[in-house]
């Protein structure tokens, strides 16, 4: 109870610590966009060694390639946590990217697994969804066992206890709409231009996620326990694929600042697609729907012309970060509708969301309520 409360308060400090500007220092003061890019491993810790390739060398690589070309941008500053086969501690991989103020920290992984799984995958801090997602964050958060005073530094966390996980969200609470943004982008381009199995965004716990104060992802490349994948990983055109994947996910993501907007967040789930479509109402008692189509640092008026020419857009306020809804309804068959015209003006990755009694509700409590 005693470490709960000490992780809360930490948390608390640090989420508080947002609102002074350390995340969109980027837009404000327009300093160099600062990437830091972690090669998950190193030195001692070889990672994992599915198929006897090593992850430690293979998450470098994939790391150098990335860095080499985003430095080729003369707006973009890029600092590696390492840059040769060194062990580095997981506070100390996010005390750099806080000293740096950077504006986003990528840490890159492969992975590893007892069955024939397979695919990239691209985590995001928060309680983790199911076991599958705990025992990855847990076999990444395991590192610690091999620094010295582990029990000091890491202030009593355990990572083989869930509960342990729950003081880690709220510190990135606050980055939490850019870092799946960038996720989303990340997997995409793992799909469709690399033509990859994409397992998708998913939160879990990861220490390194944690401790850092700005939009973070934790990207796992692939399964080094797959045949076929592990020696694509371990190939130099695997790598320079990943490296190249990464790297203009990165582009794309900062042009999304530059123009002030990002495109709505990643869904993980959205039950809503899995219902069959029907053109007869669907009217779920005191709860609104809403499209969430953007999410953004800048205060936009609400008006078409800002969203693509859609009307009826409101905007909420979450901590620092405004966020764009279109559409207000009851009627669930009228927001699958909206969503549909959202998609359809471009805003691809929008999402249906809930609110009950003003407050936002997960869509699958939404459908549980009863319905007249």
């Amino acid at each position: 109870m005693q470490t709960n409360r000490l992780l809360y308060n930490i948390s608390l400090l640090i989420v508080l610590s947002f609102f002074v500007g350390t995340s969109f220092s980027y837009a404000q003061n327009k300093k160099k966009f600062v990437v830091v890019l972690d090669a998950g491993h190193g030195g001692h810790d070889p990672g994992n060694l599915g198929n006897g390739y090593k992850e430690k060398d293979i998450a470098l690589n994939i790391v150098l390639g990335a860095g080499k070309e985003l430095e080729k941008n003369p707006d973009i500053k890029v600092i590696y946590t390492r840059k040769t086969d060194v062990f580095i501690k997981l506070r100390e991989r996010a005390a750099i990217a806080n000293n740096a103020d950077a504006d986003l920290f990528v840490s890159v992984h492969c992975n590893a697994f007892s069955n024939q799984a397979h695919g990239t995958e691209t985590f995001v801090l928060g309680l983790h969804a199911s076991e599958r997602n705990f025992e990855v964050a847990k076999k990444e958060n395991e590192v610690i066992y091999l620094e010295e005073n582990y029990d000091v530094h890491y202030e009593g966390f355990n990572p083989n206890s869930p509960e342990s996980l729950i003081g880690l969200t709220l510190m990135q609470e606050a980055y939490l709409d850019q870092s799946i943004q960038l996720a989303h982008l990340v997997e995409s381009n793992f799909a469709n231009s690399l033509k990859r199995k994409s397992r998708g965004v998913k939160q879990a716990g990861f220490w390194v996620l944690h401790n850092t104060y700005m939009p973070s992802v934790l990207i796992e490349t692939g399964f080094l326990t797959y045949k076929n994948e592990g020696a694509y990983l371990n190939s130099s055109k695997g790598q320079k694929d990943m490296a190249t994947a990464i790297k203009d996910a990165i582009l794309k993501y900062k042009k999304s600042l530059d123009q002030n907007i990002g495109e709505s967040v990643f869904k993980f789930e959205d039950p809503i697609e899995d219902i069959e479509a029907s053109e007869k109402e669907q009217i779920i008692k005191d709860v609104v729907f809403k499209v969430q189509i953007a999410a953004s640092s800048k205060k936009l008026e609400p008006k078409s012309y800002n969203f693509k020419g859609l009307s009826d857009i409101s905007r909420d306020k979450e901590g620092a970060l405004y966020k764009y809804f279109y559409g207000n309804t009851s009627d669930l068959a009228k927001a699958k509708q909206l969503h549909k015209t959202a998609k359809n003006k471009g805003y691809t990755t929008s999402y249906i969301v809930a609110f009950k009694d003003g407050k936002k509700i997960s869509v699958d409590e939404a459908l549980k309520t009863s319905a007249n």
